[in-house]
């Protein structure tokens, strides 16, 4: 029998609750990718004896038919080591029709199976024969028996029916359950970015799956380095294998040409952390837009007006990429829990030590 847990917040602090404030921008009231209005984050943790350590984490871009209202999508491509279904016809097409689910790497699968089923059931499509899932995965074998195909249909469906506005529950949930980063425990991470009026008022936010590594770079403080965990220090620390899954957010009505380039900006803030883009590591962005006129109705043939912000705007919500990104990989490691499973453990990072290092190099909060 497993263990369905839909986790609360972590006690562990968030970044901004050690002094940690990335750029320049303020966050949202919740820094949150749900501060992009419309947008849902679902979970389903699985936790079973000794093996089972995974989950599913869904984003839902609005509350309506998704298949009906297509929003305006984009994928970027960092390090292409890994999985993610659907990214062929949204850089085809320039538009996301499904849930964006996130899970383990053999669940992919079921997930699409899963997620072309919801869609079928939506009232409405009684008509469609084709469904572009949009899966992503990280691969959590180092602490989840993951040949053991755990992820069964129900949880993809209980993730997506459970997809609510507010707080986001993050570190060692959903499918960042199993995930390490950096060396200690990795996870769910999210951030968001609030641009003044000055430019446009737009949200931008950002939730991260993370599962890679690299030399941890907190506020511009080596961080693994003095902790002495990082990739290549030793002949047995590998060299930052892994993954990370992006999804950006934003209200900002772009294309499917500037979404793309904001989920660069997302691939790229991961630098920022120290992350090494390794030969093994999966490195995605998918970015969307909320923006009602960017949305494309199944069956729309007639010409209608969109408002689009031109390329010369744009900048400000790179920006807001690039910040938000950076905080939601360190909130995914502050807030994830010690994790244990076949006789491995996997540690928190230890947020004292940390911490101490920030307070050292005169990192306080903004």
């Amino acid at each position: 029998m497993f263990a369905i847990v839909m986790s609360g917040q972590s006690p562990r602090p968030r970044a901004r609750e050690i002094g940690v404030a990335p750029g320049v921008f303020p966050p949202g009231p919740l820094n949150a990718i749900t501060d992009v209005e419309g947008v849902r984050v679902g979970h389903v943790t699985l936790i079973e004896g000794d093996s089972v350590r995974t989950g599913v984490t869904a984003v839902l871009p609005h509350a309506g038919n998704l298949f009906q209202e297509k929003v305006a999508g984009a994928v970027f491509v960092g390090n292409a080591f890994g999985k993610l279904a659907g990214s062929t016809q949204i850089e085809e097409l320039g538009t996301i029709e499904t849930p964006i689910v996130l899970t383990n790497t053999l669940a992919v699968g079921t997930a699409i199976e899963a997620v072309v089923g919801y869609t079928l059931a939506q009232p409405g499509n009684e008509n469609v024969v084709s469904v572009n899932a949009v899966i992503g995965e990280t691969n959590d074998s180092a602490l989840n028996d993951i040949r053991g195909m755990h992820v069964k249909r129900e949880h993809v469906l209980k993730a997506i029916a459970e997809a609510r506005p507010g707080a986001v529950p993050e570190g060692s949930v959903g499918a960042g359950t199993g995930t390490t980063c950096y060396g200690w425990k990795g996870g769910i991470g999210t951030a968001s970015r609030k641009l003044p009026a000055r430019y446009g008022s737009h949200t931008v936010g950002v939730l991260v799956q993370t599962n890679f590594g690299g030399v941890l770079t907190i506020a511009g403080v080596p961080i693994g380095k003095e902790l002495g965990r990082y990739a290549f220090s030793s002949d047995t620390a590998g060299g930052g294998d892994g993954s990370c899954m992006i999804v950006v957010a934003t209200d900002a009505p772009v294309d499917a040409r500037e979404l793309r380039r904001l989920a660069a900006r997302a691939v790229f803030g991961l630098a920022r952390t120290g992350s090494s883009y390794s030969h093994g590591s999966g490195d995605f962005a998918i970015a969307f837009t909320t923006a009602p006129d960017l949305r494309s109705r199944f069956g729309e043939t007639a010409p209608r007006t969109r408002t689009i912000l031109p390329a010369d705007a744009v900048s400000p919500l790179f920006e807001a990429a690039l910040e938000a990104t950076e905080e939601a990989v360190y909130n995914s490691l502050l807030q994830a829990t010690t994790v244990r499973s076949r006789g491995r453990t996997v540690e928190a990072i230890p947020t004292d030590r940390v911490r101490k290092l920030l307070e050292q190099r005169g990192i306080t909060r903004r």
